[in-house]
């Protein structure tokens, strides 16, 4: 949880691959929990059926087999990378990843279970039996669930607004990709170019929808979702440019291609039908993995909520009984894709900033109360948001949320400031737990954390928001320098 107050703490060693440019590090954290434990459900599954159908006994090695299975399965997976994202890739590519995956993992198993037969008690037929029924429900889920998402996207759920800019031949194939892959869930809304008329190709002159400026504005306005530079490559500079412009957005930004070293957060190859795009700007949480950050907010959330719901009920009795005004503070903040969300806290002070202008918490403030100065130093007045995580507004780690005036104020002084908003604000965060919190009274606190915002990002996975919270539990609660 975020506290009162800051100091300077040196970046972290990873930054420069978040906002400072370096080699094209592929996000790692992209795999899919929800789609191993699927597997893993399956796997286990179909050999206890199997083993029940021949009337195998369980006995203590009964676990040898499908143990072998799974860890193989999983590490010839990883190699595979059968868990990246296949969105745009054709459905035979990722079936004969699971099925090369299958047979490496089986053909291990086998192995295993011919030096242990004198110990097993499973029956060719069995295990025949198992590895046929795994294999074809293995690609069968993945082969539903495939076509399930492309008829949601057909329709016009799971989809998202696209752009193009540059009216080049490169341009043009990839609206006409995105047109002809509609199972994409991808709707094409504009090409944009800054030259004249006069200096286009005759085919680009009526589909024009405005300049680049118009571009960014569109993004600016969450009214565009993918941003496809398609420049070409001896334009660097005003590449450069563009995706600077860009960094003011939350709009997924992707280059095609992209072979110079720039601000890579979460990048990833990314096919639109057969033309690749890299994605410059791109958030961790996609398909399973936003599904899997999703639940980890509701049962953690649900379970932290209902273990506080008694000392939240004291808090909120001695907050109304203690000075005037209501219990709970409620603020405007940036959510999602810089999209405004009411964050809820208890009354810490006698006034209620939440306009254009929000001052800051300083020591000895006059506006905070008896009680809310022991809130604050304890974190306790953020309580109230964990019920925000319960409606989807935030997540339990994340980015802090900052006040709407101080956003406005900040993205125009720190390159990058809006793409901590490419997920969920959080109860705490890497920031928070690395020392920097509370009041930033100088731009360069703000900037480092917004470094270590965007390394969470970058590095998120499901073991580092445990990380995090673990962090947050021994030493994110109190700070000496909290005010």
């Amino acid at each position: 949880m975020e506290n009162k107050n800051s100091s300077d703490k040196p970046l972290p060693k990873d930054s420069n691959k978040v906002v400072k440019g370096g080699l094209l590090v592929r996000n790692q954290s992209g795999f899919s929990t929800i789609y191993r434990l699927i597997d893993l459900t399956i796997i286990v599954f179909f050999y206890y059926l199997s083993s029940s159908y021949y009337n195998v006994p369980f006995g203590n090695l009964s676990v040898l087999l499908p143990l072998v299975y799974v860890i193989f399965f999983q590490l010839s997976a990883e190699a595979i990378e059968l868990y990246r994202s296949w969105r745009g890739e054709r459905t035979i590519e990722m079936l004969r990843a699971a099925a090369i995956t299958f047979v490496i993992s089986a053909a291990v198993t086998l192995t295993v279970g011919f030096f242990f037969t004198g110990y097993i008690d499973n029956p060719s037929p069995a295990i025949l039996l198992w590895f046929a029924s795994s294999f074809l429900s293995l690609l069968l889920w993945r082969y539903v669930m495939r076509k399930l998402l492309f008829r949601l996207r057909k329709v016009g759920m799971n989809s998202r607004n696209a752009i193009v800019i540059g009216a080049t031949t490169l341009g043009y194939n990839v609206v006409q990709q995105i047109i002809e892959n509609d199972q994409l869930g991808i709707r094409f809304s504009g090409l944009f170019d800054d030259r004249t008329e006069s200096r286009l190709a005759h085919e680009f002159q009526s589909q024009i929808k405005g300049k680049i400026e118009d571009a960014i504005e569109l993004a600016k306005r969450n009214e565009v979702d993918y941003i496809y530079i398609a420049l070409p490559m001896n334009a660097e500079k005003r590449i450069r440019h563009i995706l600077e412009k860009c960094s003011d957005t939350t709009a997924n930004v992707y280059i095609i291609p992209n072979f110079f070293m720039y601000n890579l957060l979460n990048a990833r190859w990314q096919s639109v039908g057969s033309v690749q795009a890299l994605s410059v700007y791109d958030t961790p949480f996609q398909g399973a993995s936003n599904v899997l950050k999703r639940i980890e907010d509701l049962v953690l959330g649900a379970v932290i909520l209902s273990l506080l719901l008694v000392p939240m009920c004291i808090i909120a009795c001695i907050v109304k009984l203690t000075s005037k005004g209501p219990v709970i503070f409620k603020q405007k903040r940036y959510g999602l894709d810089g999209k405004q969300i009411t964050v809820y806290k208890f009354r810490s002070m006698t006034t209620q900033d939440n306009g254009s202008k929000v001052k800051q918490a300083t020591k000895n403030d006059p506006r905070i109360t008896k009680v809310g100065g022991f809130l604050r130093r304890t974190s306790l007045d953020e309580l109230p948001q964990f019920i925000n995580v319960l409606q989807g507004r935030m997540s339990i780690v994340g980015p802090r949320p900052h006040a709407v005036a101080h956003n406005e104020e900040y993205r125009k002084l720190i390159k990058g400031y809006m793409l901590r908003h490419k997920v969920r604000p959080g109860i705490t965060g890497w920031a928070q737990v690395n020392g920097l919190r509370g009041e930033t009274e100088t731009v360069s606190k703000m900037a480092q954390r917004v470094e270590y915002d965007l390394e969470y990002i970058h590095r998120w996975s499901v073991w580092l928001d445990f990380k995090i919270i673990v962090m947050t539990i021994f030493n994110g609660f109190v700070n000496k320098n909290a005010y």
